[in-house]
């Protein structure tokens, strides 16, 4: 798939912006991200499947119930989950973004991330829309990016071109994500443009297969935040033929689609937080995908497994004690482990038993950035991955200050 430069505004028909509008102390981070659509754009979206929801999800939720939307208005600094006044605030962000916009505030979406249990300051960020929007360009993806970030690192944005019965469609987006990601939906946040033209069920059905491919397989911490989005908005901009029905120009779209997501989501958890290398768990040969999906998952989300890839040591002992508890099924007997990186592998287990293997060999492996776990059940011909990273002394310096 040919990735290309941009992120949110590579699809024709879209503009943004992002400025510091002083939600957060630091004034070197931006903090207020504006995306908008030229027309009224076809939205799908999937949510967070935390109980405790975030006001400013529950007030898209509402808005996007026709399945269209023109602008969607992003803070981060504070989360306006569990707040005084939060939904209030959030439609009231919605509807002053609209009178900017010239929009109807029902077209407007909204979306925080930051702090839980705070009020958020809504008067600040009413009073910086006017500059916001005056800032709207098709060069404003990279400070929308950047204003979504909180414990972030690296800025995650993305984007690529396809051919639709010849005619060029493109796929940009944005997410932000380090900490709190153990997504049952989608991701901490992120926003997918697309100019293809497409009917919004099928938009609908394409987003929740990919981001169970994707974002789903993310694990940093095991927390499910309050606040976590999907987004994607069609501008329909490309003018390609209308996709009406499940053809060979929806596969493709739903394969550029996956492209775009897996590298979002990839890049969540090489970044998190305290991270220091990208985990990836590959399971082969299981009875079916479910069972694969849940034996990776529970692999990169081992507290154990992670702080074993945190001193560099071959600890498969803990890989095969994950999948045992993961509640597939399975024969130990049969399973192989390896450990993978730069092109070299490291067998550790064959049919459940130990192997001899170079520990110097192993820590050198261990010591890349990128780490791929590879497991092997020989009980079927499905496959899956996941991806988490580390567990750091960083992490808990992070979080045991993240508020005060």
């Amino acid at each position: 798939m040919p990735f290309i430069n941009g992120g949110v505004t590579a699809a024709k028909g879209f503009t943004a912006a992002g400025i510091h509008a002083g939600i957060r102390k630091n004034k070197s981070k931006l903090d207020l991200a504006l995306l908008v659509a030229d027309a009224t754009a076809v939205c799908a979206a999937t949510y967070t499947t935390n109980v405790v929801k975030a006001d400013p999800l529950l007030v898209t939720q509402q808005h996007l119930a026709n399945g269209q939307a023109r602008a969607v208005v992003i803070n981060s600094g504070n989360a306006n989950a569990c707040a005084i006044d939060g939904y209030a605030n959030a439609q009231l962000t919605a509807r002053e973004a609209a009178a900017v916009l010239g929009v109807d505030p029902t077209d407007v979406l909204v979306a925080s991330t930051g702090v839980i249990g705070q009020r958020l300051p809504v008067e600040t960020i009413v009073a910086a829309l006017p500059t916001l929007s005056q800032k709207l360009s098709v060069d404003g993806a990279h400070d929308a990016a950047l204003a979504i970030m909180t414990t972030d690192t690296t800025c995650k944005e993305c984007a690529v071109a396809l051919e639709l019965s010849g005619v060029q469609v493109t796929i940009g987006g944005m997410a932000k994500g380090s900490g709190m990601i153990h997504p049952n939906m989608g991701t901490m946040l992120a926003f997918v443009t697309t100019d293809c033209a497409i009917e919004r069920p099928l938009l609908q059905q394409a987003l929740r297969g990919v981001t169970d491919k994707t974002f789903n397989r993310v694990s940093v911490d095991g927390d499910t935040s309050t606040n976590d989005m999907c987004i994607v908005m069609a501008s329909g901009a490309a003018h390609n033929a209308l996709i009406s029905e499940k053809n060979d120009d929806y596969a493709a779209f739903v394969q550029a689609l996956t492209a775009v997501c897996r590298t979002l989501a990839r890049a969540m958890a090489a970044d998190g937080e305290g991270a220091s290398k990208l985990l990836t768990c590959n399971v082969s040969n299981a009875p079916d995908e479910a069972s694969a999906v849940a034996l990776a998952k529970s692999v990169i989300s081992s507290s154990l497994v992670k702080t074993a890839m945190f001193g560099r040591d071959a600890n498969w002992g803990r890989v095969i004690c994950a999948l045992g508890y993961s509640g597939v099924a399975f024969d130990p007997n049969t399973v192989d482990i390896a450990f993978a990186a730069d092109g070299q592998t490291l067998a550790v287990c064959r049919q459940g038993r130990g192997l001899d293997f170079d520990e110097d060999a192993a820590l050198a492996l261990l010591s890349h950035h990128e780490v791929d776990i590879n497991v092997d059940l020989h009980a079927g011909n499905a496959s899956a991955d996941a991806y988490g990273c580390d567990l750091t002394y960083g992490y808990v310096k992070i979080n045991g200050d993240y508020r005060t």
